[in-house]
């Protein structure tokens, strides 16, 4: 192994979790770790949230490992998923042995557009009485995200080696924008021969956590992706457990879910599992599928066992359950 990897901690708890992620990705590889900074700190002394190095690192790296970032979250996370030419954020949510899930039975990836939306960036206010939002759909990314997700289900990488996905969307109401994103996802698995089915966004967001069981792979608009996603994270626990990949064509940015958490920052109690689980997909990203089911192994094996950190009932520190992890790798 000789890839290298960027890594950020950011803010808040990013600075503790991620240099266990860190750890743990030594421990069962060789790989090159260039260290860089963004933020809110690094504004607070640089005047720039992303500076032009940071942003030259991870579009140097084969991979990223991103913590969290606080008030300017806008101005990291989304420059950064554009650094790594990101197409699809992955959102795996499910149940792990030993947390105390409101639906232990829940274990659903999230498919999500990760380029367009709402979250393109067009704002205007047109006076002091009007602001505007210009929400952008192509089939062109519409297609990609769907080609990506028939290969996802065809390779057996959805919970029990599911062979077909959800589609989810509004086009009911947005009918242009929406019924775009439908026909396109839908017709890309109509040419590949897997089997969707839809649901539209509302229905879904009542019906999930009352029949998680129904769902394996869902596949969203950027925006009902991230509400979606952050729904099932109740389901199996908060958003603690939950790990994230932003995949492009050659890089990709793996980052937990939870953000900084400023209530607990500094104090060396935050749960790392997330960030271990996103470096697990990391290891997969890179190609090296065992040595992520190793970690994933480790992490579910410390959940269910112990120690375990404050948020999950015990009484452990970051440092010490990332040291369970590495015993048990």
């Amino acid at each position: 192994m000789s890839e290298e990897i960027a890594v950020i901690p950011g803010d808040g708890i990013g600075q503790e979790v991620v240099p266990v992620a860190v750890d743990v990705l030594d421990a069962v590889g060789d790989f090159e770790f260039v260290h860089a900074d963004a933020g809110d700190a690094v504004k607070a002394e640089t005047g720039t949230a992303l500076p032009a190095e940071t942003r030259e690192a991870v579009e140097a790296a084969d991979a990223t490992l991103f913590g969290a970032a606080g008030e300017t979250a806008a101005d990291v996370i989304l420059p950064l998923r554009s650094a790594v030419e990101s197409f699809v954020n992955i959102r795996p949510a499910r149940a792990y042995p030993g947390v105390d899930a409101l639906r232990p039975e829940t274990d659903v990836v999230f498919l999500r557009e990760n380029t367009e939306g709402v979250y393109a960036g067009h704002e205007d206010d047109l006076s002091d009485d009007l602001s505007t939002l210009t929400r952008v759909v192509t089939s062109s990314a519409s297609r990609r995200l769907a080609e990506f997700a028939c290969e996802f289900v065809e390779a057996g990488r959805g919970p029990d080696g599911t062979e077909g996905f959800t589609v989810t969307h509004k086009a009911n109401v947005m009918r242009k924008t929406d019924g775009r994103f439908r026909d396109a996802v839908v017709s890309v698995a109509d040419e590949r021969g897997v089997e969707t089915d839809e649901e539209l966004m509302d229905a879904f967001a009542t019906r999930l956590p009352l029949y998680p069981d129904d769902y394996d792979v869902v596949v969203c608009p950027n925006l009902a992706g991230d509400v979606l996603s952050d729904l099932a994270a109740g389901l199996v626990g908060g958003l603690g457990l939950l790990p994230s990949a932003n995949v492009g064509e050659e890089r990709g940015l793996f980052e937990p879910v939870h953000g900084t958490a400023p209530d607990i920052a500094g104090q060396g109690v935050a749960n790392p599992g997330a960030t271990v689980l996103s470096a697990a997909m990391l290891l997969e990203f890179l190609g090296y599928d065992e040595d992520g089911q190793r970690v994933r192994d480790a992490v579910e094996g410390v959940l269910a066992d112990g120690p375990r950190t404050p948020d999950l009932g015990g009484d452990a520190t970051t440092e010490q359950v990332g040291d369970a992890i590495i015993d048990r790798l």
